[in-house]
């Protein structure tokens, strides 16, 4: 049961990486070609800090949200782009065959030649109206939606980044502990089997102790198998091959330290910060713009095109009726719409009120939430510690016990239970170093540090 409980929180921490970026690593497999494999690093040595700083310029999907801010770029430039100055050329060529058309003059038909023709044109247009403004600054909007969206995506990756590393550093610790515990009930296997061997002692006390070897076994190998996992979820948010080695850096202690808690807890609230808030912010700004665009649906549309045209006849004949040159001035005035763009504006005007009523619930949901944030940090950090203490304790009972035993003076039953307790507290530990990490990381994402 507690190699059960210790496989299961280590699977939870790997499926919470794992479904964060399944999306971002599927298409990252496709796209992988052989130039990208050979370029990939054997092995990497990386703090926490420079993990998460290799996953932020590697990640696929982060990469992605970057594109997207270039993206909105584009989409503003175009909307300005539409009310600048647009200049087309055209040449045409039309043959007539030989025909001839006839015309009545003065009481006789005249024919005249169709000659060839060829036409060489040039139209500059300009047009401007009340929504191209609103649209342009529509999309200044946009753009500031798609920032706070990159920088949202690159916290919550910093985020599965550290508890990833942190799950491998916890699952080694506890891999370490069992390690050092099989050896000295190794050492006692073996001295009680000596003893039976000469008749000092009954096969049951060294049958029992074999028990709780293959015990310790199963557990340091279901650890090493989770071990396993935690990395490659890990090399997941890194974008590295599997066959890449990591090396991490850092030790649990200098991952969790109190005085990194303490300054979280310490840090003040500021709802600007809230990468969530300025989401929904940019958001009401956005319905408000989009209130003034459906009102221009009723101003006019002013347009200014210049065109220029010189034909060229090949033959003789042809009358010159093109004008060369013409300007031409438009005022379009929307007059009637069987309520249409009436229509419109209520809708956009109702979705405005209810962007707003989302930014007020918002707002006070945030404030509870940061001190829900704050109670889980507190509650993880003296789980915690109560379960480093546990352990360490757990450790010295079980060196006891094993000790006592070498003598006769403590039982086989009292060995066991100074083992399974050791399995228990060991288990409980791990669980308890990931809610830590996890409660750590929710609120320094929320607090956006």
């Amino acid at each position: 049961m507690t190699a059960i409980l210790a496989m299961s929180a280590a699977v939870q921490a790997a499926d919470h990486v794992m479904a964060a970026t399944r999306g971002s690593k599927v298409e990252s497999r496709k796209s992988n070609d052989q130039d990208s494999a050979e370029e990939a690093p054997k092995a990497l040595s990386l703090s926490l800090k420079e993990a998460q700083d290799y996953a932020i310029k590697q990640n696929r999907s982060l990469k992605n949200a970057s594109l997207a801010v270039q993206e909105a770029y584009a989409a503003r430039w175009q909307t300005i782009a539409s009310m600048l100055p647009q200049v087309d050329g055209n040449y045409s060529y039309s043959n007539y065959l030989g025909y001839s058309a006839t015309m009545s003059m003065m009481g006789r038909d005249v024919e005249i030649n169709m000659p060839n023709v060829g036409a060489f044109g040039v139209t500059a247009t300009i047009g401007l109206n009340g929504q191209g403004v609103i649209g342009a600054l529509l999309n200044n909007i946009a753009i500031d939606m798609k920032k706070i969206s990159f920088e949202k995506s690159e916290s919550e990756l910093r985020s599965s980044v550290m508890s990833a590393y942190v799950s491998v550093l916890a699952l080694q610790s506890i891999t370490n502990l069992l390690d050092s515990s099989l050896i000295n009930i190794q050492d006692l296997e073996q001295m009680t089997q000596n003893a039976v061997n000469v008749g000092a002692a009954e096969q049951t006390s060294a049958d029992q102790i074999r028990v709780r070897v293959n015990t310790l076994k199963n557990s340091i190998n279901t650890q090493k198998r989770n071990i396993e996992l935690a990395t490659n979820s890990l090399k997941v948010l890194l974008d590295v091959p599997v066959e890449t080695e990591l090396v991490l850096t850092e030790n649990i202690d200098e991952v969790l330290s109190p005085e990194r808690v303490i300054n979280l807890l310490a840090e003040n609230f500021n709802i600007e910060n809230n990468l969530n808030y300025q989401l929904l912010k940019k958001q009401t700004e956005l319905a408000k713009r989009n209130v003034h665009m459906a009102g221009w649906a009723y101003g006019p549309t002013v347009a200014l095109a210049y065109n220029y045209t010189n034909q060229q006849y090949y033959g003789e004949g042809g009358m010159r009726m093109t004008p060369p040159n013409v300007v031409q001035v438009s005022v379009k005035m929307p007059l009637w719409s069987s309520g249409k763009r009436a229509a419109g504006v209520v809708e956009k005007k109702i979705a405005y009120e209810e962007a707003k009523n989302t930014l007020s619930e918002t707002t006070d949901n945030l404030a509870i939430q940061y001190r829900q944030l704050c109670f889980n940090l507190t509650n993880a950090y003296e789980t915690y510690m109560n379960e480093k203490d546990n352990i360490d304790v757990a450790r010295r009972v079980f060196a006891s016990a094993t000790e006592k035993f070498k003598w006769g003076a403590a039982s086989n039953l009292e060995l066991t239970n100074a083992s399974n307790d050791l399995i228990n507290v060991q288990s409980t530990y791990v669980q308890a170093m990931l809610e830590l990490i996890n409660a750590q990381s929710d609120l320094e994402e929320f607090l956006n540090k």
